[in-house]
């Protein structure tokens, strides 16, 4: 095991690392340890090479494609399962390691470079500090419990119909290191950020992020087996709002984002500007009258507001469910802090669809519509789904993450004509069910076999759903303990759907078409 680095030496890493802050610094020989060879790890380590950065990468999973690529551009790589702290770390000597955003806190190979006093930075710090190797762009920040990638590509999107160069990046996807180091340049990145990444990013230094604009759309129990606690949780969340230059945009409807821009550090002359489905005040966006207004960015905020689009024109687009209003607003209002006309905005909507499975409508068939929003992977996400809609027989389960699903459970019991439990989590939901609705039919899928649990749910479902229900695939969990991604989960929904109906739908929606009528007024 590594000894500390003396008081000396520390000084000298620290002092050398505290310059690194620009892509045009001294990286030669920078001894860095990655954590990971993901998308993330891969491009952090591809990143550093070009830099000139000596590089170890500590992987316990490597896909054979990027094990040879490192080799060629000059990249060690450890294969190892990370139990324990590899000898070839402790042999290596790093002065900077870069983790991956799946390390827990408490990972042993962290907590040994906390011990030994390696700094530790993720690859979000990497990328702001390296940011100007083409052009500067402005950062928008995006983070929240839900929502997120929606509102990034609304946002990215609003940007681009005003002639930006503007890229989705971060969690969404694509590495905010790609991004930067894009040959073409960009004027602004719309960067979604985890509570993973934002949980090793600092609020203070050379390595701090100075946003143009940013949003915590929403917080709820979520990720508490990562963070070990919802304060740690909403902590994380909190530092996307530090430093912020122009606008920090939050939720009426969730008092603890309006809390962390109270006590945000931000730069002078930023504005808090609030968002929600409720009627707008001052430096506010709203709805007023099936009406999505802006109070924020006009002379004369006191007296009018600027018309956005109205809720029956998001309709046919399946974009008028409450919490998709709520991701438009929050995305206007990042695009409005960045002088995006309104026209603009309500232009870009007419052509702006939502990802796959995400309350993606799949068919309809005897007055039943079954709908997929497989991408709700926790209760708040399931709970927006659900009040979406009026009578439901709901899928529901997975893997919960330590999160109780026992009020999520009570609160929809009256919409419910039944419900389908998945998952290797289904005990604590069978309990919630059994204390809140005893008499509600309940069904149990207690298939491991990947190519039955969405057939067998189907079925369960095609055989209590009535004219004008919605089957609806809700889960409030993850889905790694049955599917390799939530994607998967709501592709093999579709396939059973299709599978079951056969002839008999009325018809089935393009990937992002309507999921039905909205209850704009609901509180999400």
């Amino acid at each position: 095991m590594a000894a500390e680095l003396s008081t000396t030496d520390a000084a000298a890493a620290a002092a050398r690392l505290d310059s690194l802050t620009s892509w045009n610094a001294d990286w030669g020989g920078l001894r860095v340890a990655v954590l990971g060879l993901g998308v993330t790890g891969f491009a952090v380590a591809d990143t550093l090479t070009e830099l000139g950065a000596d590089v170890l990468v500590l992987a316990p999973e490597v896909d054979d494609d990027r094990a040879r690529i490192l080799e060629v551009i000059g990249a060690r790589l450890v294969r190892h399962p990370l139990d324990s702290v590899p000898a070839e770390l402790t042999e290596f000597g790093p002065e900077l390691m870069i983790a991956s955003p799946g390390f827990h806190p408490d990972h042993p190979v962290l907590e040994w470079a906390a011990t030994t006093g390696v700094a530790v930075w993720g690859d979000i710090e990497l990328a702001w500090r390296v940011r100007d190797k083409v052009d500067a762009a402005d950062w928008i920040l995006v983070t929240g419990t839900n929502g997120k990638t929606t509102t990034v590509q609304l946002a990215a999107t609003f940007l681009a119909a005003n002639g930006l160069r503007a890229a989705p990046c971060g969690n969404i996807g694509v590495p905010v290191l790609h991004a930067v180091r894009d040959p073409g340049g960009f004027d602004v990145l719309v960067v979604e950020l985890s509570s993973f990444q934002l949980h090793h990013l600092p609020k203070t230094g050379p390595g701090a992020l100075h946003p143009w604009a940013s949003v915590v759309l929403n917080v709820a129990d979520d990720h508490i087996d990562w963070h070990g606690s919802l304060d740690a949780y909403r902590a994380a969340k909190a530092t996307v709002y530090e430093n912020t230059k122009v606008a920090c945009v939050y939720n009426r409807a969730d008092e603890a984002t309006m809390h962390m821009v109270e006590e945000a550090e931000v730069e002078e002359g930023a504005r808090a500007i609030g968002f929600g489905l409720d009627v707008p005040g001052p430096s506010d966006f709203g709805v007023v009258e099936g009406i999505l207004c802006d109070r924020a960015f006009l002379d004369e905020r006191r007296t009018a507001a600027l018309e956005i689009i109205t809720l029956g024109e998001l309709e046919p687009h399946g974009l008028a469910a409450p919490h998709i209003v709520q991701n438009i607003l929050a995305a206007a209002a990042l695009a409005r802090s960045y002088g995006v006309p309104v026209g603009v905005i309500h232009d870009a909507l007419g052509d702006f669809r939502l990802d796959e499975h995400r309350i993606q409508l799949v068919a309809v068939a005897g007055g039943i519509r079954w709908i997929d929003d497989s991408k709700a992977t926790n209760p708040h996400a399931a709970e927006a789904s659900l009040r979406a809609f009026g009578r439901v027989v709901w899928i529901v389960g997975g893997l919960l993450k330590g999160v109780d699903a026992d009020a999520l459970v009570a609160a929809h019991v009256d919409r419910l004509r039944a419900a389908i439990v998945i998952g290797v989590d289904r005990a604590a939901l069978v309990a919630a069910f059994g204390r809140h609705a005893p008499d509600l039919p309940l069904f149990e899928v207690v298939a491991d076999d990947t190519e039955t649990v969405m057939p067998d749910a189907v079925a369960l479902a095609a055989a209590v759903a009535e004219s004008g229900d919605t089957v609806l695939l809700a889960p409030a969990a993850a889905s790694m303990d049955q599917f390799a991604d939530y994607a998967d989960r709501g592709r093999r929904f579709h396939e059973a759907v299709r599978a079951r109906l056969g002839g008999e739908a009325d018809g089935e929606s393009a990937p992002n078409g309507p999921a039905g009528p909205a209850a704009p007024n609901a509180e999400v």
